[in-house]
C-alpha cells in the first residue's frame, strides 16, 4: 500500500486528539449531580466578575471570558458601567474596541473621529462603537436617573496585563494621567509652560475615574465646559492653554499644546464644524423591526450591513424576547461564538457537547452572563413565571445564519427523506409525523401548548 506520508500521520494524530476530546467530554462530565453539574455551569456561565472602578459617582465591573479548553478563540469580555446623575467618566483611551449598549438612562459620549470631536447623545437601546486607541469621555445626561451601560470589550493587542488597559488623559493622583509619566521638564518644554504649572494640572484630580460634576470647583469647570457649544469649547480650550500662535508667512506651524488639545478633544484651531456628515452614528436596537416574530417571542440581530461601524470591530449584536414558557428552538451558530446577558426575567439554557451529551442545563436570572461556543447546539427556555429577555454579542459582524435543528423551518425539514430516516433507523412515514408535529419555527410554544396542537 506504500509508505505512510507525514500528512497522513498528521491526520491520524489529529483524529486521535479529536476522539480523546470527545472521550474526555463523555467521561469527565457524564452522569451525576452536584459537583459535576456545578463544574459544567462554570464552563458556560461567566461568574468571574471584578470591580475595576469604584467611586462615589459610579463604578465599572467586568466579566472576564476564559476559555482555556478552546484555543485560538476570540474572547469578548463584558463590562457593566453604572454612573450616578451628573457624573463624568474622564477622558481616556483603551487598548480594546468598545461597543456600548445603553441599558437604562441617557448618555453623552464624546470621542475622536479623524481628529474631530464627535459628541453623540445616546438613549435607551442605543449602541455605539468606540475603536481601540480613540480618546473618549462618557457623561450621564439624564436628570436624577442612574446610567447603566453594557459594553463588549475586545482587545486589539495582547500586552499580557489583564483584561484591558485604560490610558487616562485627564487625571492627577487618582487616576494618574499618562502625561505624568514624562519628566516635568519634558512636559514644560512641550507645553511651553512652567514646571509649576505642569505640577498643578497633574496633581489636582483625586476623585477617581468617574467623578461628580457638582461637588467641587474642579467638577464645575468640567460642567461649564460640557455645556458650551462645540465651537465655544474649542476656543475655551485654546484660552485655557494660553496658546499664542507665532505664525509667519514662512512658518505657520501649530503650537505643540494646541496639537495636544486637538488630539485629546478633536477639531481644528478654526473651530469649524467640517466633515461631520461622515461621522459615526449610533443604532437603536429597540427601534429595529424584529427579524423574526410570532406569538411566542421575537429576535433581532444586528450585523455590519445594518450598522457599518461593526465592520471594523468584527462584533455582532442580538436581542431576544421570549414569552413565559416559550423556547428558542435548538440551534447552532456556524460562524460565531455567542455571549449573552440576561436583561429581564429568568429561564434555562441547555448546551450540548459535540458527542451528543448534555453539557449544561442551568437556570439564569437577570444580570447573569453566559457564552455559547461556536458549533455547539443550544436552546434558551423562558420560565413560566414571566417573559425572558436577553441581549448579547457575537464574535462575527457578518450575518450569522443560525442553523435550527428543530421546528417547521429546521434542517430536519430540509433534509427529510430516505437518507435521514435511515440515519434515525425509522420509516419515512414515522419520521414525517414527528418532524411535522411542530408547526412553529425558531421560537416555539411551551410544552403543554405543543402537546395540545399535536393532539388536535
Amino acid at each position: 500500500m506504500g509508505k505512510i506520508t507525514s500528512a497522513s500521520l498528521l491526520f491520524v494524530v489529529a483524529m486521535c486528539y479529536a476522539v480523546a476530546m470527545v472521550w474526555g467530554y463523555d467521561h469527565h462530565h457524564e452522569g451525576g449531580e452536584g459537583g459535576e453539574r456545578r463544574e459544567r455551569e462554570r464552563m458556560f456561565l461567566l461568574r468571574d466578575m471584578k470591580r475595576i472602578v469604584r467611586t462615589d459617582a459610579g463604578e465599572m465591573k467586568v466579566v472576564r471570558s476564559s476559555h482555556g479548553w478552546i484555543s485560538d478563540m476570540p474572547n469578548i469580555h463584558v463590562g457593566f458601567v453604572t454612573m450616578e446623575p451628573d457624573s463624568l467618566f474622564v477622558p481616556q483611551y483603551l487598548d480594546s474596541d468598545l461597543i456600548l449598549f445603553i441599558r437604562r438612562g441617557e448618555a453623552r459620549v464624546g470621542s475622536i473621529y479623524r481628529d474631530e470631536l464627535i459628541e453623540k447623545r445616546l438613549n435607551c437601546g442605543d449602541v455605539y462603537r468606540i475603536p481601540a486607541g480613540s480618546i473618549f469621555y462618557l457623561v450621564n445626561a439624564a436628570d436624577g436617573q442612574q446610567l447603566h451601560v453594557i459594553c463588549s470589550i475586545e482587545k486589539s493587542d495582547s500586552f499580557g496585563w489583564g483584561t484591558f488597559q485604560s490610558f487616562f488623559i485627564g487625571g492627577g493622583s487618582n487616576p494618574t494621567s499618562v502625561l505624568a509619566g514624562f519628566e516635568h521638564s519634558t512636559l514644560s518644554t512641550a507645553l511651553n509652560v512652567s514646571e509649576s504649572q505642569v505640577r498643578q494640572i497633574l496633581t489636582r484630580q483625586k476623585s477617581g475615574p468617574i467623578i461628580s460634576l457638582s461637588n467641587s470647583h474642579q467638577s464645575r469647570v468640567w460642567t461649564e465646559f460640557l455645556e458650551m457649544k462645540h465651537y465655544e469649547r474649542v476656543q475655551c480650550l485654546k484660552r485655557m492653554a494660553q496658546v499664542h500662535e507665532e505664525a509667519t508667512e514662512q512658518d505657520e506651524e501649530e503650537p505643540i499644546m494646541w496639537k495636544l488639545l486637538n488630539s485629546v478633544f478633536g477639531n481644528q484651531v478654526s473651530g469649524k464644524d467640517e466633515g461631520r456628515s461622515c461621522r459615526p452614528d449610533s443604532y437603536n436596537l429597540f427601534d429595529r423591526k424584529p427579524d423574526f416574530e410570532n406569538d411566542y417571542g421575537s429576535s433581532v440581530a444586528v450585523d455590519q450591513s445594518a450598522y457599518s461601524p461593526l465592520r471594523q470591530s468584527g462584533v455582532g449584536l442580538y436581542l431576544v424576547n421570549l414569552t413565559a414558557g416559550s423556547m428558542m428552538a435548538p440551534h447552532l451558530n456556524p460562524t460565531a461564538t455567542e455571549y449573552g446577558i440576561v436583561l429581564r426575567g429568568s429561564g434555562r439554557i441547555q448546551i450540548v457537547f459535540p458527542n451528543g451529551t448534555l453539557a449544561m442545563n442551568a437556570r439564569v436570572n437577570e444580570g447573569d452572563v453566559f457564552w455559547i461556543p461556536r458549533y455547539f447546539p443550544f436552546c434558551q427556555i423562558a420560565s413560566h413565571s414571566g417573559p425572558f429577555e436577553f441581549f448579547g454579542f457575537t464574535t462575527s459582524a457578518r450575518r450569522n445564519r443560525p442553523q435550527f435543528l428543530v421546528g417547521s423551518n429546521s434542517v430536519l425539514q430540509s433534509m427529510r427523506g430516505p437518507a435521514l430516516a435511515a440515519a434515525f433507523g425509522v420509516s419515512e412515514e414515522r419520521l414525517e409525523r414527528i418532524i411535522n408535529a411542530q408547526s412553529e419555527s425558531k421560537i416555539l410554544p411551551s410544552g403543554p401548548a405543543s402537546a395540545e396542537k399535536v393532539k388536535n
